[in-house]
């Protein structure tokens, strides 16, 4: 590991500490990335600051499913074309680009932010879970719930609690579904390839608990 008096420049410092934040980067791949940067034309350098900062500023969370959005509602839940009937249930917002490349779901979403974790102090209060309580339970639109979410300990153990609590607040019409098992047990969503997470979209079946 590179010490700090190696730097020999407290910005140069700086710009690797920050860096070295990100998940994945540690400090020696910081330090790269930092005398690239230094390398390249500072419009480079500047344009990709302030590309960071207008995403912190400027990024905000749709009210009805959780997405990333810059306005109100995400472009999802704001297209009249989605199918309103159809919730599918995912992790997190990777997850929402992981389904959406797939093309063969048409339906809304609704984002938890997060899984059951117990381990990690990561409990049902800290997730969207009674958004999506309410959500369906205020709409009888809504004919299918999909919980597509890893087929990992603490995926299985969100995707239970909430078909309970789905089944136990909503409309007796409300069909819980989940992706057919091509997804690998123990895999997250967003590794799974296109034609894999597709195939599981469209073989969804009941949720059996």
């Amino acid at each position: 590991m590179t010490s700090e008096n190696e730097f020999q420049s407290k910005l140069l410092e700086s710009a690797v500490t920050e860096l070295s934040r990100l998940p994945g980067v540690g400090r020696k791949t910081a330090l790269r990335l930092a005398l690239y940067m230094l390398r390249r034309d500072e419009r480079e350098a500047v344009a990709l600051g302030q590309s960071i900062i207008d995403l912190r500023r400027g990024i905000r969370y749709c009210s009805e499913c959780h997405n990333i959005s810059e306005t109100e509602l995400c472009p999802i839940c704001a297209d009249s074309r989605r199918d309103r009937s159809k919730i599918c249930v995912v992790e997190n917002v990777r997850d929402v680009l992981s389904v959406e490349r797939t093309g063969r779901f048409t339906g809304l979403y609704h984002v938890l932010g997060g899984v059951i974790s117990p381990i990690d102090g990561i409990g049902p209060d800290r997730l969207e879970i009674a958004s999506l309580v309410s959500r369906v339970s205020a709409n009888p639109e809504i004919d299918e719930v999909i919980l597509a979410l890893s087929p990992t300990m603490e995926g299985d153990t969100t995707a239970y609690y909430i078909y309970r609590n789905l089944t136990q607040n909503s409309h007796e019409n409300l069909i819980v579904t989940r992706l057919a098992r091509g997804v690998a047990v123990g895999n997250e969503l967003e590794y799974t390839d296109e034609l894999t997470l597709g195939r599981s979209i469209l073989d969804r079946r009941p949720f059996d608990s």
